[in-house]
């Protein structure tokens, strides 16, 4: 997708409520780091497909993986702010979460995006691109929209939550 926002919509309606199961943090940066190789392209004006080796699964899906690796080793000094942010459920999350999140973020990213443009190879080696049809863009356009619309009020639930506990503890011991 052009916009990368598009592509946090998917990973705010999946990672949040899966944040016990998977690392939410990580998970949302895998469905939009993906677009680093047409940002760099354009950027940089590279002489270089704008979906290239990035947007296939057979690079997407490993690079996730490292992505949810780096996670894992940042975690300690991330931590606070996830917590703060309330992207992260459990302490002590195993490095499997992180894995899982970053291959599922970057899988999903090239599988939303495989039908929207002809120059994807997800499949690569294959030449061919089997997920291309445009006439399905305003419906993927649609569901990220829809699932960010719907991430976003799972958020701020989220934080309305929090801070009706707060008030309701501090209510207590008074």
């Amino acid at each position: 997708m052009p916009f990368t926002p598009f592509h946090l919509g998917p990973g705010l309606a999946l990672g949040l409520p899966l944040r016990r199961r998977l690392h939410a943090p990580t998970f949302l940066l895998a469905n939009i780091i993906v677009d680093i190789e047409p940002f760099l392209v354009l950027i940089l004006g590279l002489r270089y497909p704008l979906h290239g080796y990035l947007h296939t699964f057979l690079l997407a899906v490993p690079a996730g993986i490292l992505l949810g690796y780096l996670m894992f080793l940042l975690e300690r000094i991330l931590q606070p702010l996830y917590k703060m942010l309330m992207l992260e459920k459990n302490d002590g999350l195993g490095l499997k979460p992180f894995l899982l999140a970053g291959g599922l973020g970057t899988g999903l990213h090239v599988l939303f995006d495989a039908p929207l443009y002809s120059d994807m190879r997800p499949f690569y080696p294959s030449t061919a691109n089997p997920l291309y049809n445009p006439s399905l863009t305003p419906e993927i356009y649609g569901l990220c929209v829809w699932t960010g619309a719907l991430g976003t009020a799972y958020y701020i639930t989220l934080a309305g939550l929090s801070i009706y506990r707060r008030f309701s503890k501090k209510k207590v011991e008074q």
